[in-house]
């Protein structure tokens, strides 16, 4: 599947001696952002910008206004917004002599975990409340009576995590399909959120060893859906759902947190467990230059390309070629 990537990397050789510049009063970074197009795991080629560049936090997203841009500096050549609701997109749109490209639309789900787990689960779809219902009967059962789902949260706890979520994520196909697995240079940091009380980790276990793993970070009090992964000769006891129903029944009785937040992208596990959603777009918006547009031109010919063949492969039904074709 062909995809297009947008990954932070070390600021240019002007900017290098300080690093990424952030913005006062917000959470912009100004840094080198490589716009690389992939297909299939292979790089056909990139394109690198110094953009400001900012992911909306859950708070921001459900804010009434949009955060005000910063100062577009002689050295940015534009803005890289992740998760921007697709009103405050509208607004920016409205005023802006910006070239603006939408990259993807799509829900970003949340979920209240003050509402209770009662009420949460009563809120899902009718549908999906019997499925998860039924997967987390199926798995009590094959494991004995009871789902064994432990809660890490101290630094001590973390590191006994670790080991185990980054052995499932090595081998998932997160990792091996979408690169989106558990670091393995992770745990000083998870470590130092632990000190805060700002991360959670959940295991979930059968047969004596971990089965699939969930990590969540803090942002004040939102944790967000960081990884998630799980042992692919279990998928038939479903234990990736059976964790995050777990786990979020879990985070409702500790009431420590307020929200969880599954971030930047769509899907169905996402959807599925949440108890709200706001429609979002990833935007770029470029000073109006020549080799900006022909940027922007470039960026549109290859989504376009992308959604032509994904939709023709779709139609034919080939499913060979729709796992070479994956965004």
């Amino acid at each position: 599947m062909a995809r297009s990537v947008w990954t932070g990397a070390p600021p240019a050789a002007t900017r290098s001696q300080a690093g990424p510049v952030a913005a006062a009063g917000n959470d912009f970074i100004l840094a080198d952002v490589i716009i690389a197009f992939d297909v299939s795991g292979r790089r056909l080629g990139r394109i690198v910008l110094p953009l400001w560049r900012h992911s909306m936090t859950l708070a921001e997203a459900m804010a009434e206004h949009c955060p005000t841009l910063p100062r577009l500096v002689d050295t940015a050549q534009g803005y890289k917004l992740r998760a921007l609701p697709e009103q405050h997109a509208a607004e920016l749109l409205s005023d802006s002599h910006y070239l603006p490209l939408l990259r993807q639309r799509y829900e970003r789900s949340y979920v209240d975990l003050q509402a209770g787990y009662d009420a949460w689960l009563a809120g899902l779809s009718g549908n999906t409340r019997q499925a998860l219902r039924r997967k987390h009967r199926k798995l009590a059962q094959y494991s004995g009576g009871a789902v064994d789902v432990r809660v890490y949260r101290t630094p001590a706890e973390m590191a006994a995590f670790f080991p185990h979520a980054r052995a499932i994520s090595a081998a998932s196909y997160q990792e091996r399909l979408l690169d989106s697995g558990l670091p393995e240079n992770s745990l000083p940091v998870m470590t130092a959120l632990a000190e805060q009380d700002m991360a959670r980790g959940f295991l979930l276990w059968l047969d004596g060893r971990p089965a699939a793993y969930l990590y969540a970070p803090a942002q004040g009090d939102t944790l967000l859906y960081a990884h998630l992964g799980y042992d692919d000769t279990q998928a038939s006891h479903s234990p990736g759902s059976v964790l995050q129903m777990e786990a979020l029944r879990l985070l409702m009785e500790e009431e420590r947190f307020r929200w969880f937040d599954f971030a930047e992208g769509g899907g169905q596990h996402k959807q599925s467990f949440a108890s709200g959603t706001i429609p979002s777009v990833d935007l770029l918006l470029l000073r109006p230059t020549m080799r900006n547009r022909m940027t922007l031109w470039s960026l549109s010919a290859f989504d376009r390309t992308v959604a032509t063949v994904k939709g023709l492969v779709n139609r034919l039904g080939l499913r060979g070629l729709r796992k070479l074709i994956r965004r």
